[in-house]
């Protein structure tokens, strides 16, 4: 399971450092794609291929199905940790997630999101102010 917070630095060659909590469970080869709230999601091969089957199990004739398989799966790269433990992020992804020099990395159980370490405090200081919320609507359906 991925958890945690880590911040890291985006160097001029737009690599970063995976932090080392998270390089044994991701391995080395891994897809990163676009992510929602302006993130991105890095999967280990086996995670993105189970969320790759459940989205091709659904039906194409759906419009928001259609749009969110192009969002999600055209977005997709196959990244290599290098021998320093770092990958490296295309400029599409960069441009998508306003990275800048700071980043951080969030375990969220079967995926990394990475963040611009500016937006990631504004987003984070939102859902804490809103977690009784969530958790009293998670436990309406069940969930907690």
């Amino acid at each position: 399971m991925l958890i945690g917070e880590y911040e890291h630095t985006l160097d001029e060659k737009k690599r970063v450092s995976l932090p080392k909590a998270f390089q044994k469970t991701l391995g080395k080869k891994l897809v990163m794609t676009r992510g929602l709230d302006s993130c991105l999601f890095l999967f280990a091969r086996d995670a993105w291929e189970r969320v790759a089957e459940k989205l091709q199990s659904l039906s194409f004739a759906e419009a928001n199905t259609r749009g969110f398989n192009r969002f999600l799966l055209s977005g997709a790269v196959e990244v290599e940790v290098d021998s320093a433990g770092r990958i490296l992020v295309s400029d599409h992804h960069k441009q998508f997630a306003g990275l800048k020099k700071a980043v951080v990395f969030a375990g969220v159980s079967d995926r990394v999101e990475i963040w611009d370490a500016a937006l990631w405090k504004q987003y984070k200081a939102r859902i804490e102010k809103q977690a009784d919320v969530m958790a009293e609507k998670l436990g309406e359906i069940g969930a907690l």
